[in-house]
């Protein structure tokens, strides 16, 4: 290197380093924490639990969502109102330690409109705004990898690019705990983008359209959850996130309660538009 350039990266320096430190960069790419309401976990105010004994109370009821970014890997860690057990002996079938829920976490990146998939993950009976649309969609499953991507290239081929499978998914107490590479996200999380979890159960023997999702039909069952339709159009989740402020049960009951009730074979526009949660607002 020569005198005139070693001049001119001396003088760059300063500018450099105050750009990888500013202020505005280093907060949207800190961690953060969202609190959900406990007891909310009746979809739009009367899902109920499927009736056998694995189905604990609290146990799809969303307490606390966090997101924590290293340099290279994030956790994701998602909380519920009880301790998480593994009731079907998951290493058996080479899962991850627990049994009865399953979560998929959505992101939206840049929050335009046109950008991103409005369709919900198949089985969950939902969508999204059109400037709220999902970028990447973490699927935390008890099922082990090879089960999970071979049911998103049978069912969600089209989104293989956006859906992350987790390098590591485990439970610790009352929490889901799923570790993405930040390649994989597309840089370490920031505030600005806009989160949903939606909470659902792990179901091994899915219906051929779903995936690996548990059906909410009109009564419970003994592993079905009941408060629901036995058509398609009802959402088939038990807790989301929704921004925090007023009553926030209240409006996730309004929120989900939003779909077209009476037909068998509904559109994409009669199901239920759940939010993004954008942590920086």
């Amino acid at each position: 290197m020569n005198v005139s350039s070693f001049r001119r990266l001396l003088a760059a320096a300063p500018l450099l380093v105050l750009a990888l430190s500013s202020p505005a960069a280093a907060e949207n790419s800190k961690g953060f924490k969202l609190s959900d309401p406990s007891g909310d976990d009746k979809g739009p105010g009367n899902y109920t639990y499927p009736t056998d004994a694995v189905y604990k109370p609290g146990s799809f009821d969303i307490t606390d969502f966090e997101v924590v970014p290293g340099a290279n890997q994030t956790e994701f860690r998602i909380t519920v109102r009880t301790r998480i057990e593994d009731p079907w002996d998951s290493p058996a079938w080479g899962g991850n330690g627990f049994s009865v829920q399953m979560a998929f976490i959505h992101i939206d990146t840049d929050h335009k409109k046109g950008s991103g998939v409005q369709d919900g993950l198949p089985g969950t009976n939902v969508r999204f705004a059109e400037d709220e649309a999902w970028d990447r969609a973490i699927i935390v499953s008890p099922q082990g990898a090879t089960r999970v991507n071979s049911e998103i290239g049978l069912k969600a081929s089209q989104w293989k690019e956006k859906i992350i499978v987790p390098k590591v998914t485990r439970a610790q107490g009352k929490t889901l705990i799923a570790v993405v590479d930040n390649a994989q996200l597309g840089g370490p999380p920031q505030t600005t983008w806009g989160y949903q979890v939606l909470m659902q159960s792990n179901e091994g023997f899915p219906d051929k359209k779903d995936l690996l999702t548990r059906k909410v039909n009109e009564f419970e069952g003994q592993h079905r959850f009941g408060g629901g339709s036995d058509y398609d159009n009802d959402p088939h989740v038990m807790d989301i996130l929704v921004p925090p402020d007023g009553d926030a049960a209240k409006k996730q009951y309004e929120i989900l309660s939003k779909f077209k009730k009476d037909t068998k074979e509904p559109k994409p526009e009669d199901l239920a538009v759940v939010p993004m949660v954008y942590p920086a607002k």
